[in-house]
């Protein structure tokens, strides 16, 4: 059993390596490992590193926090933006825009938009010293749908240029190339990835019940407050700096949990290198379907996340 799994990270590393050399050599410019190092080739291999960087960190961090949300929420439709923050990060970078603020204050506006909502709805939801998952996620939509009923209002009202730039941002980016701006988000990332890890047990705990994990010791209400924080920092990070990018959180969990199980000490690691190598292979459908055009990520993710949701969806209900 435990070549099983071997077998099976090698191959998921194996994967994600290959991701890698594709989305270094495929672009608008199609090059070969070995031209990428010469010299009158560093820039371009430089940019596309950095692309790939960012979708690693993007792929690694949504699909922790979905397998997190999955489990204390014990609702396999819990994904990153369940609280809001997608909707809170662009209000903010919309207003942002259109007060003429500079565009290199824009992670940060979005940044404090994603985490004031999250704070709005953790309010909403907390019935006395507890949070009722049911009210959460009732909180969550309604703040999300709220927030999008009023982005779409004041682009409607504004005739600003600017705008095209932030539409652009909504559907998510990995064209990060402030290296600040990224190490700032990886280690976000890294620390609320080691967070969650650092809790797998407890999570396994609570997939079994809540009732189940009393008995074995879990503060049930701390770990809640813990991951919810976490999560909300992680995914505020990554949705301040690249925008909106659904589907990873709420497929690639899935896909993780039917190759290596439900134990959240082998599943958190393995679901960041799917998540990863799923990322770096969107960016570079992104940047080749229509070369030298380019889709933003999230209208790739999407259309690939969708049917493989249904997918999922239609097998579940044929084993139920």
């Amino acid at each position: 059993m435990h070549n099983h799994w071997k077998i099976k990270v090698i191959l998921l590393f194996s994967v994600l390596f290959l991701a890698i050399a594709l989305g270094l050599s495929r672009g608008a410019v199609h090059l070969s490992l070995a031209e990428l190092i010469l010299r009158e080739n560093r820039h371009i291999f430089a940019l596309r590193l950095c692309r790939i960087l960012t979708a690693i960190m993007v792929g690694s961090g949504l699909s922790v926090t979905g397998i997190a949300l999955q489990a204390i929420l014990r609702n396999p439709l819990a994904e990153p933006y369940l609280l809001g923050t997608s909707s809170g990060a662009a209000l903010a970078a919309v207003t942002a825009v259109l007060l003429g603020i500079s565009a290199i204050y824009l992670p940060l506006a979005a940044f404090i938009g994603a985490i004031f909502t999250v704070i709005l709805v953790y309010h909403l939801a907390r019935q006395g010293g507890r949070i009722a998952a049911q009210s959460l996620i009732l909180s969550g939509v309604i703040i999300s749908v709220a927030f999008s009923a009023v982005i779409v209002f004041l682009i409607s009202i504004s005739g600003n240029e600017a705008l095209h730039g932030t539409m652009w941002w909504l559907w998510g980016s990995v064209q990060v190339y402030d290296l600040k701006l990224l190490s700032a988000a990886g280690l976000i990332v890294a620390l609320g990835t080691a967070v969650i890890f650092i809790l797998a047990q407890d999570l396994n705990a609570i997939s079994l019940g809540e009732e189940e994990a009393i008995h074995l010791g879990v503060n049930i209400e701390t770990i809640k407050k813990i991951l919810f924080f976490t999560t909300s920092l992680v995914t505020a990070g990554l949705v301040s700096v690249c925008g909106i990018i659904g589907f990873v959180g709420l497929i690639i969990p899935h896909i993780a949990r039917m190759l290596f199980g439900p134990n959240h000490r082998l599943l958190i690691p393995c679901a960041c290198i799917l998540g990863a190598a799923f990322m770096v292979f969107c960016d570079m459908f992104s940047r080749t379907l229509f070369a030298p055009l380019e889709i933003p990520i999230g209208v790739i993710t999407a259309l690939a996340g969708a049917p493989i949701f249904i997918i999922l969806l239609k097998g579940r209900q044929q084993v139920e």
